[in-house]
């Protein structure tokens, strides 16, 4: 990794993770243009790939891509609960489906604080 640029970085991180996480291609390609064009979780992306862990130093509207992932694990379980299974247990795929919907949020930070807030698969009192 060391005398990479960060971009090149990045390329490679997507690749290795979409490799693992069995992601398209043409998913990979704007994931990756996405994470070149914000610094802050591109920077954030980095330190997953490199590190294993997220730093959650990026926010939005106070959102962390921990948070949204913990959100998308929910929302999966929902589905599966509802014979739709989805990421099942492939961390890649849910990490990187994480920082897609990041940079999405980026863009549209309330659709999306909408979406996290009222979408939820767990069962509990007063659930709405």
């Amino acid at each position: 990794m060391m005398g990479m640029s960060k971009e090149q970085r990045i390329k490679e991180a997507v690749g290795r993770l979409g490799i693992a996480a069995g992601e398209d291609g043409k998913f990979l390609e704007m994931l990756a243009a996405g994470l070149l064009a914000s610094p802050g979780i591109g920077e954030e992306f980095l330190f997953y790939a490199e590190k294993g862990d997220f730093s959650c130093k990026m926010k939005i509207d106070g959102y962390t891509v921990l948070d949204i992932m913990i959100w998308q694990i929910d929302h999966f379980k929902s589905q599966m609960d509802r014979g739709r299974p989805g990421m099942g247990d492939n961390g890649s795929k849910m990490a990187l489906r994480a920082f897609d919907t990041m940079l999405k949020m980026e863009k549209e930070p309330e659709k999306y604080k909408r979406r996290m807030q009222s979408e939820t698969g767990t069962d509990y009192p007063d659930k709405y």
